[in-house]
């Protein structure tokens, strides 16, 4: 199984469509065991560069403690995350048909292979 490269994944992570030769890689990555966490580890990696921002401009821009600048950012990033991973499952999907995937495909090996197909 060809694994992407870090540019490769970040593009992936961001909505973008891997070449052909990473489809294997592509159903693994929604269908494993692991498909939960790697999904929120996606959403982090894709909040992570919006919350360094937020931060320098919170701190910068107004009188707030960096502490309290922290915990806020800390809340939208669990918040964030809560409200994405419960539509994993559907993202999951969506990937999939992206890369030729009939529709279904990944709740139905996540099923077959003895894991839930849907979360939560």
């Amino acid at each position: 199984m060809k694994r992407p490269g870090p540019v490769r994944w970040l593009r992936y992570v961001y909505g973008g469509r891997l070449p052909d030769d990473y489809r294997e890689w592509v159903l693994h990555d929604t269908t494993t065991g692991t498909w939960l966490l790697r999904a929120a580890f996606q959403i982090f990696a894709i909040a992570l560069p919006w919350l360094v921002a937020a931060f320098f401009v919170l701190t910068l821009l107004t009188p707030l403690p960096a502490k309290v600048v922290v915990a806020a950012l800390l809340m939208c990033l669990a918040l964030s995350m809560f409200l994405t991973l419960t539509s994993a499952d559907e993202f999951a999907e969506v990937r999939l048909a992206k890369h030729g995937f009939p529709p279904d495909t990944g709740k139905l090996v996540r099923k077959r292979r003895g894991g839930h197909s849907t979360w939560p």
